[in-house]
């Protein structure tokens, strides 16, 4: 299969590139292209790839732009720290929509859809119902406080943090709680507007961000309130992702 990449983050482009090789060692990644111009130039001259993977917001607008532009007849998987774009995503082409950082195990069942397309190709029906269907995002959580029940409202939750298998949910008001959600599945249960998964073992949401300081190789240190106990820092390969969502 050959596969071409439009992403503007080399990073992002390198960490997709190899996730794409472990999950089919026998695809060709034929090119890897960073804005529109150089799409629409792409697929002007040379013959339609495979399978695209396409960032939705590159250096010079839109991915959207492309299509406008250029006819495009093989399936697109794309990926974006962004999950407003889904509507437009699935008019036009789209195997299935993945939010940045790609998961190894979300991308191995985009391919999968990819390859089933190919074998018998109709309407991802699942795809259309995920994004035509208002989201439902958690608004509670469970918790113990000696031996009762009781629970927390998303919205008084500054933080959760990971760490030897368990997951804490740091509130506003100092205090902490164990939940039964690893920060997989919180990615999912959580509005991506209010919160972002800034490292493999912290999801902070927005209203805790006091002050945000360049830190080394490329990364971001984050003053928090309430504060944290640790250094709390956006890894380099979110940090892109990360100010993009700062700024709504």
């Amino acid at each position: 299969m050959r596969v071409l990449m439009i992403e503007d983050e080399l990073p992002a482009a390198r960490q997709l590139g190899k996730l794409l090789q472990t999950a089919r060692p026998q695809y060709q990644l034929i090119d890897a292209l960073d804005s529109v111009e150089s799409a629409v130039r792409w697929l002007q001259t040379f013959s339609t790839p495979d399978l695209i993977l396409m960032d939705i917001q590159i250096a010079d607008g839109l991915s959207f732009d492309i299509f406008r532009q250029v006819e495009i007849k093989c399936p697109v998987i794309f990926t974006t720290a962004f999950d407003h774009y889904a509507v437009q995503a699935f008019r036009v082409n789209a195997v299935d929509y993945l939010l940045k950082p790609v998961d190894p195990d979300e991308l191995e069942k985009a391919l999968e859809k990819f390859e089933n397309q190919r074998i018998s190709p109709s309407i991802n029906l699942e795809v259309l119902s995920r994004l035509f269907q208002p989201e439902q995002y958690k608004e509670r959580f469970l918790v113990k406080n000696g031996q009762h029940f009781t629970f927390i409202q998303t919205t008084d939750i500054a933080f959760f943090r990971s760490s030897d298998g368990l997951t804490q949910a740091y509130c506003f008001n100092g205090k902490k709680h164990f939940i039964d959600h690893t920060l997989d599945e919180l990615d999912r249960l959580l509005n991506p507007k209010d919160f972002f998964r800034i490292s493999r073992n912290m999801t902070l949401h927005l209203h805790a961000i006091k002050k945000v300081h360049p830190h080394l190789n490329g990364r971001l240190k984050l003053d928090l309130a309430p504060a944290s106990l640790e250094e709390v820092l956006v890894s380099r390969e979110r940090s892109s992702a990360f100010k993009q969502w700062l700024g709504g």
